[in-house]
């Protein structure tokens, strides 16, 4: 348990997964400088500088045995830490230490590792995307021909499917998963560019020899599992940290669609039609022991409002970076880089956990349903009757007088829809099959058609490329 003296973070306490909170880790951070130096001593030995076996093993042997009191105190003293770290790290590696970070500036080792834990954090993500998606894909098809009530200016609006509706979510989160794959790919490798990017340091130390400098900017790359097709070609200090806010908005595009599944679920278990899962010992409310809030989907929209908000902070940082370099984007890149990937992480298996436990409630849903459904069958009514020999222009009147008294009913009274009733009364509908007139499924359209081919052309294909990654094991409690 946390030190409750303490402030923790709720995001690391309450809502990321361990994987996620693993990625932006002190101890992933620390150990990607160690294997970023270990590459970039190594790369420099390949291409001819005076560095043993000895020194790279003695790096090798210590990549993850960091001692962060050492550290802490090294950072105390001279009140930078990357030096603090080197100087750790050449305690337990002293022969190693003369060549630690050898012509590198501070951000060889930040930038680089922070694209490869925003690289990590968006493979992990474009995971939990899959997996909600496929979720969501099982859930329409099992609905795919229930017919429910559809909603514009949330007003009653014409008819869709359970299922229908539930591909709409799954579309929002193929396309955010879309833009988190974009991203990957055009993510870029900072490299070995210098103290202001123009890796004067690298040639000096390789006696002006532009091919080695080229050279040890692939070699590293390389070394460091990035594709050396995919670096950045100049930099100043730092990589462009426009890239952040582009990163950024893609977790808020996430956060968005996400927020819009849970919005949408929110009031329908408001309608009493769909809800989140509820475990059987779970208190909705510590007053009203009656509730089931639906404090899943409520935690998605409010974290996912956390993200979205974050979005003009990383774009404000990169507009304001002056020249080659300042240093004010360190002390907010460390709360504007982890804190969204841990809070979209959260969202993610928030989704997840609901989209794989939806109560569906189909007796109140064609409940609803009928309820305004002899509304929106008016014209087809109209058209029945004129079938049967009666004058379109009374048929229309008859019907408009009638669903103003219904509606005038239902709404002043709290009394039920008998628009049916006052119909069948009138002579111009006695050979008019008014329930048959009435059968949902005419007024669905291609809903379910539309959600078979959803399934095979948007569905399937992502499932083929996450197979691996898919988990179809029961949710528990979030």
């Amino acid at each position: 348990m946390a030190d409750p003296q303490e402030y923790q973070s709720p995001l690391a306490t309450r809502n990321a997964s361990a994987e996620m909170r693993s990625i932006w880790s002190p101890q992933c951070k620390f150990s990607t400088w160690r294997r970023l130096w270990l590459a970039l001593a190594e790369a420099e030995k390949e291409l001819g500088l005076d560095i043993d076996d000895a020194q790279i093993n003695e790096l090798r042997n210590h990549l993850d045995d960091i001692d962060y009191q050492s550290a802490a105190e090294h950072e105390k003293r001279t009140r930078h830490d990357v030096m603090a770290h080197i100087h750790a790290l050449g305690e337990v590696a002293p022969k190693a230490k003369p060549i630690i970070h050898l012509g590198a500036t501070s951000q060889f080792v930040n930038c680089n590792t922070d694209l490869l834990l925003i690289r990590s954090s968006l493979q992990l993500l474009a995971k939990k995307l899959a997996n909600a998606i496929d979720r969501l894909g099982t859930f329409a098809s099992q609905y795919r021909d229930l017919p429910t009530l559809g909603f514009t200016h949330f007003q009653p609006a014409q008819p869709t499917t359970v299922g229908k509706r539930a591909t709409l979510w799954a579309q929002d989160l193929a396309l955010a998963l879309e833009e988190v794959e974009y991203r990957l790919k055009s993510l870029r490798f900072r490299g070995v560019k210098g103290t202001t990017g123009t890796q004067a340091s690298f040639l000096a130390l390789f006696d002006q020899d532009h091919e080695k400098v080229e050279k040890l900017d692939q070699l590293v790359t390389e070394k460091m599992g990035w594709n050396t097709h995919n670096t950045l070609t100049v930099t100043g200090q730092t990589y462009p940290r426009v890239v952040d806010g582009m990163v950024v908005s893609t977790l808020a595009a996430i956060a968005s669609t996400c927020q819009k599944f849970a919005t949408d679920l929110r009031l329908l278990a408001n309608r009493k039609e769909l809800e989140e899962p509820f475990e059987s010992g779970q208190v909705g409310s510590s007053a009203m022991a009656y509730k089931r809030n639906p404090i899943r989907s409520e935690r998605i929209c409010g974290l996912s409002r956390f993200v979205i908000g974050l979005v003009g902070v990383p774009f404000t940082t990169a507009a304001e970076q002056w020249l080659e370099r300042t240093i004010d984007d360190s002390s907010t890149r460390r709360l504007s880089l982890p804190e969204p990937f841990l809070a979209t992480d959260g969202i993610l298996e928030l989704v997840i956990n609901v989209a794989s436990g939806i109560v569906v409630y189909e007796k109140t849903i064609t409940a609803n349903l009928n309820a305004e459904l002899p509304f929106m069958a008016s014209e087809n009514l109209m058209m029945a009757a004129v079938e049967h020999g009666a004058d379109r222009q009374d048929v229309h009147e008859i019907i408009r007088q009638h669903s103003l008294a219904a509606a005038e009913r239902v709404k002043r009274d709290g009394e039920t829809n008998d628009l049916l009733e006052r119909l069948a009364k009138e002579s111009a509908f006695a050979n008019v099959d008014l329930h048959l007139a009435l059968n949902p499924s005419q007024f669905i359209g291609r809903a379910p058609q539309q959600v078979d081919k959803f399934i095979d052309q948007i569905v399937t294909p992502i499932r083929k490329r996450y197979a691996d990654d898919l988990d179809h094991t029961p949710q528990v409690s979030v």
